[in-house]
């Protein structure tokens, strides 16, 4: 019976019934007026003090087997309403014991050597890409787009994003250009194509290779663009530009140093690098259990308490630091809006309880971002303190727009 009074306790904002496995109800916080009601129905008795226990991890295994269900509302409702309650704290009684083994924990959950961070990536990144077509943008941008004014398509935010990092790297004609952690391509074939580049893109993602290669063919920029089975630790000689969105949450904190070091050695003298990353503000933590287990093994978003250091040290200038609250919540939403319109398409590619498992990692992400502190930082890197100009001012020029690239037929189109 722990979860009862652990959620007579959390529950201050909003209204929650719980039917328990015996067919009894019990109420939570009060009902607000103009909100949805939130019911759910919990089968199995040992969820009484499995999610007590480890909120993070069996609330979404509940939810996964079918033991957790919806009576009243959705699971966004539902845990949209869990975590605006519990915002940056802790849920549960023994959550204070795994705070303070936050330490410990990141010791073995983040260490990431080279044959571990393969696995970890073809964990998720090696998944059917017919999957990851039902919701992202048709350039596949699986990272956080930018809503830089009101009422923008995905597309078009995923557009913006790029167009702003290329304002960033102070692109200039025939310079050599590192993405690491390319994805599926689109920042590489969007650059080159932009401002006239090389670039060399690397994954750990032979799924995400092999598209990426026929991308760079379709569109006629194999001369351009080369991408490459390839770890950021393996690289050697240097770029003018090193760009990386969204691979630093799978490096881990222990292999901080390494990659910063990397990253100055790589650059030329008077280079410039940009990092891309989600972020935490609530400071150092631990990956939700879940989240780590199911969906990014070896994964964790860094506070900037922990990532500032280990660029000092690195001997690099952090010329600029930009913070996005809600773009990423916004992305989300989104991606769950097209995911949950091709569910049928999804479990026709798996299962109803991978379907059951990818929306409760988009609901519960978007959620993160919304309440619980996560954030995305973008922090510009140099070795010489003379590499950008004094002002912000050059990000913002009004100069050639973004090009997104259509994977099915290799062709730029024009976004806003």
């Amino acid at each position: 019976m722990l979860l009862f009074p652990m959620l007579s306790r959390l529950i201050r904002q909003g209204h929650l019934t719980v039917i328990d496995s015996r067919g009894r109800h019990h109420d939570f916080g009060r009902p607000a007026e103009g909100a949805d009601p939130v019911i759910i129905r919990l089968t199995d008795p040992s969820l009484e003090w499995k999610i007590a226990l480890n909120p993070g991890l069996h609330a979404g295994e509940a939810y996964m087997d079918g033991t957790l269900q919806m009576v009243q509302g959705d699971l966004y409702g539902f845990i949209d309403l869990v975590t605006r309650n519990s915002g940056f704290g802790y849920i549960g009684p023994f959550d204070n014991l795994r705070r303070w083994g936050v330490g410990l924990q990141r010791l073995w959950q983040q260490y990431n050597p080279l044959d571990r961070s393969r696995r970890n990536v073809a964990h998720h990144y090696d998944l059917s890409g017919a999957l990851y077509d039902l919701f992202l943008d048709a350039d596949r941008q699986y990272s956080c787009a930018y809503f830089n004014e009101p009422g923008l398509s995905l597309e078009e935010a995923q557009g913006a994003k790029k167009h702003h990092i290329a304002g960033k790297l102070l692109l200039k004609p025939g310079q050599h250009v590192l993405d690491i952690g390319c994805g599926w391509g689109g920042m590489a074939l969007t650059l080159a194509r932009e401002a006239d580049v090389q670039v060399t893109g690397i994954t750990l993602s032979k799924e995400q290779l092999g598209l990426a290669r026929q991308r760079a063919e379709m569109a006629g920029l194999s001369d351009r663009v080369r991408f490459e089975l390839c770890d950021y630790r393996e690289m050697e000689g240097q770029f003018d530009r090193i760009v990386s969105v969204g691979m630093f949450e799978h490096v881990g904190r222990p292999h901080y140093p390494d990659f910063f070091a990397k990253v100055r050695s790589l650059l030329t003298d008077d280079g410039v690098a940009l990092l891309h990353s989600i972020g935490r503000a609530e400071g150092p933590g631990t990956t939700n259990a879940w989240i780590r287990k199911y969906i990014f093994p070896g994964g964790y978003s860094p506070s900037l308490s922990e990532v500032t250091p280990t660029v000092e040290n690195a001997g690099l200038w952090v010329t600029d630091i930009e913070i996005w609250r809600l773009h990423y919540a916004e992305t989300l939403r989104e991606w769950r809006r097209r995911f949950l319109a091709n569910r049928d398409k999804a479990a026709a590619l798996y299962d109803e309880r991978f379907c059951r498992m990818w929306e409760f990692y988009l609901v519960g992400a978007e959620c993160a971002f919304r309440h619980q502190g996560h954030m995305v930082f973008q922090m510009q890197l140099s070795r010489d303190v003379q590499a950008v100009p004094l002002t912000r001012d050059y990000i913002y020029q009004p100069d050639a727009p973004a090009l997104a690239v259509s994977p099915a037929s290799g062709k730029p189109s024009r976004v806003a």
